[in-house]
């Protein structure tokens, strides 16, 4: 956690939950061929939110108060690990059936989401009405590295996208020099992982890759909101329960292809220098 140094200068508190996948084999539904090159690097949404906690302190900004939940795991193969076709019980009280152990990511930042959401209700009940945005940031998907190539994605819910933080964001990426794209959530997103049984209330993905799903960086924000309990408090809740929340699929800044077709590491700290700019300066 990071708080202000001057609680009367702060105008808002900003949530973050970072992906720290240390390895990912893929699970189960393990990683082919040269698919398993470089998956170190599945940890760098949580490194870049320790990071931008760091800057902050570092700064000594008065303007934000900041609240990081680091998740890490590995996904690895053993006697333990998840199966497909299995559902487990998020902490909000969503049944979520698991379609592939390679679509860790999702899962892995959905609790955290909650508990995050958890915090700032409890707050707001407290008499704390200060303005809060929260993100989750994750090398998700290979989708969006064909979708926008080296650059990362920004995917808002409606109160993030009504209070325009997406373009908020990326204006302050293309000042500090790093680039994100504005993707946005509709409800065909919503629809592609609603259940078909009495079995879930949602899929945690579908059976094809992302990288050959239609909107396939996109609707994975959709399963944490409904995982997490977060689409309770979209645009259609009354405006003192709305939470704006945005994802950040920052795939592309880790990775890039070379000559070869492999996936060639990146050095970034991405979205870091776009965080300060949108909250600490």
């Amino acid at each position: 956690n990071y708080k202000s140094p001057d609680q009367s200068q702060v105008k808002e508190h900003v949530y973050l939950v970072g992906k720290g996948v240390t390895f990912d084999t893929g699970g189960i539904n393990v990683k082919s061929g040269e698919g398993m090159r470089g998956m170190s690097r599945d940890k760098l949404g949580a490194c870049t939110v320790a990071g931008f906690v760091l800057a902050a302190a570092s700064m000594q900004s008065t303007k934000a108060n900041i609240t990081a939940i680091l998740s890490w795991e590995r996904n690895s193969v053993g006697p333990d690990s998840l199966l497909p076709d299995e559902v487990l019980v998020s902490r909000a009280g969503v049944r979520v059936t698991v379609v592939n152990t390679d679509a860790e990511g999702r899962m892995v930042m959905t609790d955290p989401l909650a508990e995050v959401k958890e915090r700032i209700v409890d707050a707001r009940k407290k008499g704390d009405n200060t303005p809060a945005v929260v993100y989750t940031v994750a090398t998700l998907t290979g989708h969006v590295i064909i979708a926008y190539g080296g650059y990362g994605a920004t995917v808002a819910n409606g109160p993030a996208r009504n209070n325009r933080l997406d373009k908020h964001l990326s204006e302050a990426g293309m000042k500090y020099g790093e680039n994100f794209e504005n993707s946005v959530l509709r409800r065909d997103d919503y629809s592609l992982i609603a259940s078909c049984s009495e079995v879930e209330d949602i899929y945690q993905s579908n059976t094809r890759p992302s990288s050959v799903t239609p909107r396939g960086h996109v609707y994975p924000a959709a399963i944490m909101i409904r995982a997490s309990g977060l689409d309770k408090h979209d645009s259609s809740a009354k405006p003192e329960d709305r939470i704006s929340y945005m994802h950040l699929d920052i795939a592309g800044n880790a990775e890039e292809l070379g000559s070869s077709g492999l996936a060639l590491p990146k050095i970034t700290g991405a979205p870091i220098a776009a965080f300060v700019g949108a909250h600490l300066v």
